[in-house]
């Protein structure tokens, strides 16, 4: 599963040039000093994957609390179902919500102290930039917390985040060092496979929940039997 996670991030870190390219563009990178510049670029970049992990982590708490209860198989299935309704139903008629408009609010204020970190040029400032960048509501990265409760510990639940991040890091560099590049690439088409990847995922995390006992992709459901038998020797 860790490898869709990077898959996840690779096929669709278009989409995330899209919503964050903006930020990566303005990042106060040093464009005369090379290797200051890959410095800086790594700094934002491991900003962001720290964030990413975390809220795999704070994510996976709640995996973890269902995988106690035996609910793991029924998690999968159901993030899986969750996924392709994503895709499938249109997200306008949860947009006024009360806890849409306390998300926004709360977007609004990432957004601010971003814009106070793009004013400095401390040592810092780039790994600021990209922890609060790996908060920003992104669809793609609501697909791979999704993927991250289903993944059955904190552990797991915090790598399939931070390998959803390293598969992202090709483009965003791209954007940083040579935008023009990505001008070269059909968006729009990569845009429409996006959709039928995540439905792809969402197929195989259903599939990982029947227990089918395909291996790799639907394998049993581990069973354990403990035969406890005390012998007495006199």
């Amino acid at each position: 599963m860790l490898l869709s996670a990077f898959l996840l991030g690779l096929f669709g870190s278009l989409h995330c040039v899209g919503m964050c390219g903006p930020i990566a563009f303005m990042l106060p990178v040093d464009h005369k000093k090379p290797v200051k510049k890959i410095v800086q670029t790594s700094s934002y970049h491991l900003g962001r994957l720290t964030a990413y992990a975390l809220i795999g982590l704070v994510f996976g708490l709640l995996g973890k609390s269902f995988s106690l209860f035996g609910l793991q198989q029924q998690l999968s299935i159901a993030v899986g179902v969750l996924m392709i309704l994503v895709v499938v139903l249109p997200l306008k008629p949860f947009q006024n919500t009360r806890v849409s408009q306390f998300f926004y609010r709360f977007v609004n204020k990432l957004k601010q102290k971003m814009g106070a970190s793009f004013k400095k040029k401390t040592a810092d400032t780039f790994l600021t930039i990209g922890f609060l960048n790996g908060f920003l509501p992104c669809g793609l990265v609501y697909i791979a917390v999704f993927a991250a409760i289903a993944a059955g510990s904190l552990t797991q639940s915090s790598l399939y985040m931070l390998f959803f991040g390293l598969g992202t890091i090709p483009l965003m560099t791209i954007s940083i060092y040579a935008s023009s590049y990505l001008k070269g690439i059909n968006r729009q088409k990569i845009r429409k496979a996006i959709p039928v990847f995540v439905v792809i995922i969402g197929i195989l995390f259903i599939l990982r929940g029947m227990g089918l006992g395909i291996p790799y992709v639907s394998p049993k459901p581990m069973t354990q039997q403990v035969d406890a038998k005390i012998e007495c020797h006199v």
